[in-house]
């Protein structure tokens, strides 16, 4: 049985872009399509309630919860005939809600911001906790229309260590190879503070090192999935300066960024510094990987 992907909808238009991308992304892949709803998700999203202010109930009345997710299923059935949509409403704390659904999901996929007063949030708190925790990789609907609609023919991979990349480097393959497009596979180096004041020759030397050893690094972590999927096209590069800021310039003309989530103990994915600055920073959706293991 093929795992539906999950879709967190909440009447706003970022999550209405998430539907778009979901149904897109199933239609690909041949999955079903789950829109799930939960009544408090204006508490988790910046409500005047989560502030301490005066406001509305932050109860959505089971008229209202059922209204948005029927205009959402609308809304994925003209996008794409092809794809089989469900829907569920659950009056319950949405993290809680998501992150149950996450265990027999494909992918979980969110808007960038919710409903929230507050418009100039980058990212919703909602998406940022279920990139952290969910079990399943989630995808963050975010950036330009030609990201989001796949118009580049690229994706991006952070190829970063090996304790939190490996599934991360299969999940950006298939998708590379469902898409017919380029995999844009990326290393960030950098040489340690001491080591940039010396000499130049000495400092010549030490940037020769840390490059060739992150070449081989990038080369190691691709070898196997790069034989698993012959069809893909990958481009490997390694590039000198902060990982963040490499990646985030990448996303500019790119259609998805892939990251590796970190496991702490059994508690799920912890998003280190480079994917929660990509997370509010990319210009395209990010799909955030758990390793598991």
């Amino acid at each position: 049985m093929e795992l539906p992907l999950i879709v967190g909808v909440d009447g706003s238009e970022s999550s209405l872009l998430a539907v778009d991308w979901a149904v897109d992304e199933a239609d690909r892949l041949g999955l079903p399509v789950r829109l799930v709803h939960a009544w408090l998700w204006e508490l988790y999203e910046g409500g005047a309630f989560a502030y301490g202010l005066p406001g509305p109930s932050l109860h959505v009345s089971g008229e209202e919860a059922r209204r948005i997710v029927d205009l959402a299923a609308e809304r994925a059935g003209r996008r794409s005939a092809a794809v089989k949509i469900s829907t569920e409403v659950l009056p319950e704390d949405t993290e809680a809600a998501l992150l149950r659904a996450s265990r027999n999901a494909t992918a979980l996929i969110t808007g960038s911001r919710g409903r929230g007063p507050i418009a100039g949030l980058l990212l919703g708190s909602v998406s940022l906790a279920m990139a952290s925790r969910a079990l399943c990789p989630v995808v963050v609907v975010r950036g330009s229309e030609a990201s989001r609609n796949s118009e580049h023919g690229r994706i991006v991979i952070g190829v970063g260590d090996a304790t939190n990349g490996v599934a991360a480097i299969r999940f950006a393959f298939r998708e590379a190879e469902a898409r017919h497009c380029t995999l844009d596979a990326v290393r960030a180096w950098r040489r340690p503070a001491h080591e940039t004041t010396g000499l130049p020759l000495a400092s010549g030397e030490s940037a020769r090192h840390h490059r060739e050893h992150a070449s081989a690094l990038l080369e190691d972590a691709l070898r196997v999935p790069a034989r698993d999927h012959p069809s893909v096209h990958v481009r490997g590069s390694v590039v000198e300066g902060p990982a963040h800021k490499i990646l985030v310039d990448r996303t500019g003309a790119a259609d998805l960024l892939v990251l590796g989530g970190r496991r702490h103990g059994r508690v799920g994915p912890q998003l280190g510094r480079v994917a929660h600055a990509l997370l509010h920073h990319a210009d395209c959706p990010v799909a955030v990987v758990p390793q598991r293991g």
